[in-house]
């Protein structure tokens, strides 16, 4: 049981806070599990060639990332990492950006920059859970930030390879999305145990 949930019975403001702060990131955990699923399945259904609607998801990937960043940098209170968050941000505005003009290039340069990002997003998202980890549910995030390091590592390869497909990136979608699944579930059950 995290810290901040058996810490939840003296009724203090920060605790109010703390409980706050991990309810709305729970929700937002939910949510973001939602996109990443319905995100995936329409990328796996536009992947086979860079075409307008494969376009579109590929940049509204990132964006969505920066909107949920800001989400949870306002909603977070005391218990947001504010360095990381900011660098989340910046790297998910910055993959918007370079997935842009990637698509015109072909799959390949799409899957490097997916591939550049997934890696430094990864790292923020090592570095977020573990400053998050008295909260609890974010052994999930850690893992998850892990795996996007070696799925990014392994889309840059992939794109250098005969066989370079945006399906691929539907998949680690899925997976990153059950990620917060967990993180979501496990949050709700330590709030549970609290009451």
């Amino acid at each position: 049981m995290s810290s901040s949930v058996q810490a939840g019975d003296t009724g203090t403001a920060a605790d109010a806070v703390t409980s706050a702060s991990t309810t709305g990131l729970r929700k937002l955990y939910y949510v973001r599990f939602g996109f990443a699923i319905v995100w995936a399945g329409l990328i796996m259904l536009t992947a086979s060639t860079i075409n307008p609607a494969s376009i579109a998801l590929l940049v509204i990937y990132p964006l969505f990332d920066v909107t949920a960043a800001v989400i949870d940098f306002r909603s977070s209170g005391s218990t947001r990492p504010r360095g990381p968050l900011y660098l989340n941000m910046a790297l998910s505005l910055l993959a918007a950006i370079g997935l842009a003009v990637a698509v015109a290039s072909g799959i390949p340069s799409v899957l490097r920059v997916w591939g550049v990002w997934a890696i430094t997003a990864g790292i923020v998202q090592l570095i977020v859970a573990v400053l998050r980890y008295r909260l609890g549910g974010q052994w999930a995030m850690i893992l998850s930030g892990g795996i996007s390091v070696l799925a990014g590592s392994s889309f840059i390869v992939m794109a250098g390879g005969p066989k370079a497909s945006l399906s691929s990136i539907g998949g680690y979608a899925v997976l990153g999305g059950i990620f917060f699944l967990i993180s979501a579930i496990r949050l709700h059950r330590l709030a549970a145990k609290a009451k």
